[in-house]
Order: C-alpha cells, then structure tokens, then sequence
C-alpha cells in the first residue's frame, strides 16, 4: 500500500529531491516522507486519487485531525512545513497547478530569519566561476539572476528569450500564481546574460530547448536541481562555509536592497510577493544593521 501511494502522490520523486537539491540529510528526509504519508493516506481516505485532487478543505481538516492525536504544535508545524515544500516542489515540476497549503494554518512560534550572504560574500560567490570552465558564462547568468533580479529558482529556470527586453534592462518574471512581474537587471547582470547569450547558449541549443533561457549541457531547460548544483559549486569555489541555495541569493538580494535604503514596497514588487507581511520578514533581518546606523548616526544613539 505504501509503495502504491508514494507512487501515486509523487513521493518516490519528492523523496529524490530533498536529498539531492535540498541536501537534507537522510533523517530529515524520513521525516518529511513519514508526514506526507501520513496525508496521502488521509486525503486517500477522502478520494484524493493523487496531489492535483487535494483540496484546501482537506488540508485544513488533516491539520484539526492531527490535533485531535494530540500531536504537538512543534509536530504539527513540522507536518505543515512538509506540505508546504512537497507542493511547493509540485508546482515546480508542473504536476499541479494551484497550491492548496498557500493558507494552511499552523500553530503559532517566532517566525525564522532566512539565510543571507553579505556584499562581500556575494562579490566571492560571482567572482567564483573561472572563466576557463566552459560552462563559465551560463553559470554566471544563473549567479547574477538569482542575486542581481532575486528570482525564485522555478523562475529562473522557467524564463524564456521572449521574456528578455536587454535594451531596457527588463525581464518579465512569471511567478507564483501566473502572475508575471516586470524586473529591472543591472548592468553587470545584463553584462554576463548578453555574454551567454551570444557566446554559448547558441552551441548548448539543440532544438529541445523550447525557448528556455537557461540550458543544461544537453540542451534542455535547465532543473531546479542543476540551478542548486551551480550555486553549490560556486559557493564551494568562494570558501563560503555557510549553506547557500539559489533561495538564500533571493534573501541576500532583498536584505541589501533594504540595507541600501531601499522601500519596503519597492522590495515587495521586485520580489513578487502579494503580501506586504511576507515581505517584512526582511526588516528583521536587516535589523541590526538598522540599530548600527542608528547608534551612529541619532543624538539619542
């Protein structure tokens, strides 16, 4: 029965990427299938044939039944966080098209500062593919777009040469939802795109490349996996020990935009979020850097 609904929801592939592009470690991810066979099981229950059946009331009733096992809300939250990254990871691969856990509550706790880079680790990171390497110029381009536009790493992968408008330092971002964002890209970011552009993408083309800017060495849209495997690589090159992920790029490039003086909506549109809260996180990231400033810079510091 287990087999069937792994295979049936998607586990087996779910299972592939927590260890392989998350990097998880293998008891995380026991944990994290333990849970989602523990919905697939229930929403089975409810006629849920597979991830594009289950519905938000379903959810929301797996997390009441969860409390009526008298689970703790440090479990509950776990349960919920895998739901949230297994579809999440559906909608990435294409195999559903809505997100059902987009408001699924969860008891409440001190909500976690995400992972950024400083400027000067970000410059290591860039400066940290050789230009030896023939693959230099679209690793780079994947570099400057998670950082220089803070592109999710399913947009990154996902965008096209007709979302391209390089005259205007422009790119059209097709985020979550299908709602497409206009995202300005700097000159150095412009500088390794228009390199790999006209230098190697026309080689990697093969005519499977279905417009895909960003290819893998076989000619395909590059995945999420080969994203992360570049960033990890870079980061490797540049001697940064943390953990870095094409997510944390998209944390480093709204934290230095509101370090810069940046306006918390401006950052809001940039990012693609449809809530201001979602983006506020980022002020408390940027908070001691605000309480520096503030020492040196008010009478009362």
């Amino acid at each position: 029965m287990t087999g069937e609904l792994d295979r049936r929801f998607g586990l087996e592939g779910f299972r592939d990427y927590l260890a392989l592009e998350a990097g998880h470690s293998p008891h995380t991810v026991d944990n994290y299938l333990r849970d989602l066979r523990r919905l697939a099981r229930h929403v089975d229950g409810l006629g849920a044939t597979g991830p594009g059946a289950i519905t938000r009331p379903m959810l929301r009733a797996f997390v009441f039944a969860l409390k009526d096992l008298g689970l703790s809300p440090a479990t509950i939250r776990r349960h919920v966080s895998s739901i949230h990254t297994y579809f999440g990871f559906l909608l990435g691969e294409g195999a559903v098209t809505d997100d059902p856990s987009d408001r699924l509550e969860v008891p409440r706790r001190g909500r976690a500062l995400p992972s950024v880079l400083s400027v000067k680790e970000m410059e290591a990171l860039l400066a940290a593919v050789p230009l030896e390497d023939p693959m230099a110029w679209r690793d780079r381009a994947v570099l400057e777009l998670g950082y220089g536009g803070g592109l999710r790493v399913s947009e990154l992968c996902d965008l096209r040469l007709e979302d391209l408008a390089l005259s205007d330092g422009i790119i059209r971002v097709v985020g979550k939802g299908n709602k497409q964002r206009q995202v300005p890209i700097g000159r150095k970011s412009l500088a390794s795109i228009s390199v790999y552009l006209n230098s190697l993408r026309p080689s990697l083309d093969r005519g499977q490349s279905q417009g895909c800017l960003i290819l893998s060495t076989r000619g395909r849209r590059l995945s999420r996996v080969g994203a992360w495997g570049i960033v990890k690589k870079a980061a490797g090159r540049a001697g940064i020990k943390k953990r870095v992920s094409p997510h944390v790029l998209r944390h480093s490039f709204a934290t230095h935009l509101l370090e810069g003086g940046a306006d918390l909506r401006a950052v809001q549109e940039l990012l693609g979020h449809a809530d201001l809260s979602t983006t506020q996180i980022y002020t408390h990231v940027d908070r001691e850097y605000l309480s520096a400033v503030h020492r040196r810079y008010h009478p009362r510091g």
